[in-house]
């Protein structure tokens, strides 16, 4: 049985989905509610809330409700890295409380890696043992065997890197998330269309397609610089020189940032033709007010 939420019931259907990111700011303040709205449009089916995902933030379960506020379904994410057990435990309880259905289950990048060095990490469980975690509670239970008294329901998501080598421990890693009780899986940014494609077909393969939904990442660059930025920091994103030169040879920082635009676009168009996927998840990048337009120009 699947939980009650819009993003469920798509992907429980056959239509192609879209998703989209927002990034929560170092702020007290939201966006009013027509804003949020005008930047999402109403293509996506539901718009993840980032957990401190550069630095800190206001915090996902804030940004969550904010967005459920604006008429916009929120997946709730959560890292591992600044929680134990316990108040990973409570914070789900209070999601669950407050409506939430949807959660992205999430290591979360070192904190040298968000400008937080002098923090202390957590990471006293992983990404798959907290999808593990949240499979228990919808069935009732805390890690401790505790009965939680009222509804728990949630939709769990993942993250996914396509690009991690060897191809054969990428694809163990993400069946363990998807033994785990991983419903979807939100793959990072997808430049290279091939070894994507190289990905998919090992995890077709291994007959994963017919246990969880796969949406494939898709980041608007706004300029060679960023995407030289990108590369270097993380290896997460294999961006092409290809790329990189097309966004160089567009001219100034405004020039740029509609390559960027169309870039985004046409990845989108290319993705949408791979038999077995079931949408795309717009990693906006604070960028929220391009998501609408990308969508309509990848129609």
């Amino acid at each position: 049985m699947m939980p009650d939420s819009k993003l469920a019931a798509k992907l429980a259907g056959k239509d192609f989905i879209f998703t989209a990111e927002y990034l929560p700011e170092v702020a007290t303040i939201t966006p009013e509610k027509d804003n949020f709205i005008k930047s999402f449009g109403t293509v996506v089916t539901a718009v993840n809330a980032a957990d401190n995902h550069y630095g800190v933030a206001m915090s996902s379960l804030a940004a969550s409700i904010a967005l459920g506020r604006a008429g916009i379904e929120p997946v709730f994410q959560i890292v591992t890295r600044d929680r134990n057990r316990i108040a990973i435990q409570s914070d789900m309880l209070g999601a669950a409380y407050l409506g939430i259905k949807n959660v992205l289950c999430l290591s979360g990048f070192h904190q040298t890696l968000i400008g937080e060095p002098e923090s202390a990490n957590v990471f006293d469980i992983d990404s798959v043992q907290l999808i593990g975690m949240v499979k228990k509670m919808n069935e009732g239970k805390l890690l401790a065997g505790k009965t939680i008294k009222g509804k728990f329901d949630m939709l769990i998501g993942a993250a996914a890197n396509p690009y991690t080598r060897p191809l054969e421990l990428n694809v163990m890693r993400l069946a363990k998330k998807v033994a785990a009780g991983a419903d979807f899986i939100q793959t990072q940014a997808i430049f290279d269309i091939t070894l994507f494609k190289q990905w998919f077909e090992a995890i077709r393969v291994e007959g994963l397609l017919n246990k969880t939904a796969i949406i494939a990442g898709v980041l608007p660059l706004k300029s060679s610089l960023q995407a030289k930025e990108l590369s270097e920091a993380h290896t997460d994103y294999i961006i092409p020189d290809s790329i990189v030169k097309r966004l160089q040879a567009a001219g100034n920082e405004q020039n740029q940032k509609k390559e960027g635009l169309a870039i985004a676009a046409e990845t989108i168009k290319s993705l949408k033709s791979i038999t077995g996927l079931r949408g795309i998840h717009i990693l906006s990048g604070g960028y929220e007010d391009a998501v609408s337009g990308i969508i309509e120009a990848a129609a």
